[in-house]
């Protein structure tokens, strides 16, 4: 090879072993830092409206898209949502609500078909034996100050109203044990008159989405009622207590397998592993009876199971 030839030669192998790269410990951590990436963008992401809200105060035009469609999307979660009292009348549906009070409506819907069988009508209940209708209504909790209750707007819707549930709120709220929240119950689902139920499950949430940052109930109703459409009103209540009852629980909510996660700033307050939140889903979410004993056909039709009767009382 000439001379010539040989530099030519040279200078290539040594531009090639300089365009090499090394293998140093910091080319293998480069290596490795792709797959490092793909685990964090494989990780559950905050909403994006958490994000936004954080920078940048939501505006109330924002809010109302928000919160309707988180109404929409909820409604399609739980097509069936309903009162979850068993009733068949409105006498029925006001008794049954005055004494949900401080117990599940499940407990209630187990107790009150005896108490129904022997007292179906106003003037049956308000000529009753206190203590035996303490003693039926006992399971509920707090039966005396229920006792109380009920007997005394028996009495008043039997001695006023000619023993007929009124359909009006200011007639209502004048009932012993009857306040804004059980009136709107009655109304809406006994009268399809739209109203707010402000619930402990109501009020959590909507604070929960930053709806509102109200704590009274009656504060709470009126800003919601702000929201929504007065039509929509009934089954809004319907939808946000099915949320908070079944997925949107109050110590851990199943963030993991809830269907509005990225329209909730509060996403990661619970359980953010869709595995793990999927086993917190209660009621027919979990595979489990609901709280009616006779629930609406839509329900059973969707999956739900009917509750089981109190041990040792007819259902």
């Amino acid at each position: 090879m000439s001379a010539p030839a040989k530099k030519t030669a040279a200078k290539a192998a040594t531009s090639k072993k300089a365009a090499a790269p090394k293998k140093t410990a910091t080319s293998k951590k480069a290596s490795a830092a792709p797959k490092k990436s793909a685990t964090k963008a494989a990780a559950p992401k905050q909403p994006t409206v958490a994000k936004k809200s954080a920078a940048r105060p939501e505006t109330h035009t924002a809010l109302v898209r928000r919160a309707r469609k988180i109404n929409r999307e909820l409604a399609e979660v739980y097509p069936y949502a309903h009162p979850e009292l068993d009733f068949e009348n409105p006498f029925q549906l006001l008794v049954a609500t005055v004494m949900s009070a401080q117990t599940t409506d499940l407990r209630v819907n187990q107790t009150t078909p005896a108490l129904f069988a022997k007292y179906p009508t106003p003037e049956d209940l308000a000529a009753a034996n206190p203590e035996e209708v303490e003693e039926l209504i006992r399971p509920t909790g707090f039966f005396r100050a229920k006792t109380r209750s009920i007997m005394g707007l028996a009495k008043a819707l039997s001695e006023d109203f000619g023993g007929e549930v009124p359909g009006r709120l200011e007639d209502l709220v004048k009932l012993p044990g009857v306040g804004r929240k059980t009136a709107f119950v009655v109304l809406g689902n006994a009268f399809g008159r739209p109203g707010i139920t402000v619930d402990t499950h109501f009020g959590r949430l909507v604070r929960r989405w930053k709806w509102t940052d109200e704590t009274d109930p009656d504060k709470v109703e009126r800003a919601i009622g702000e929201l929504f459409p007065k039509s929509e009103w009934t089954q809004l209540s319907h939808n946000v207590i099915f949320h908070g009852r079944r997925i949107c629980h109050s110590r851990k909510p199943a963030c993991g397998a809830c269907p509005i996660a990225p329209l909730c700033p509060a996403y990661g307050e619970g359980e953010t592993d869709p595995d793990k939140a999927e086993k917190l889903l209660k009621y027919e979410k979990g595979g489990f009876p609901g709280q009616r004993l006779k629930p609406p056909q839509s329900y059973l039709d969707a999956g739900g199971l009917p509750a089981p009767p109190l041990a040792g009382r007819e259902a």
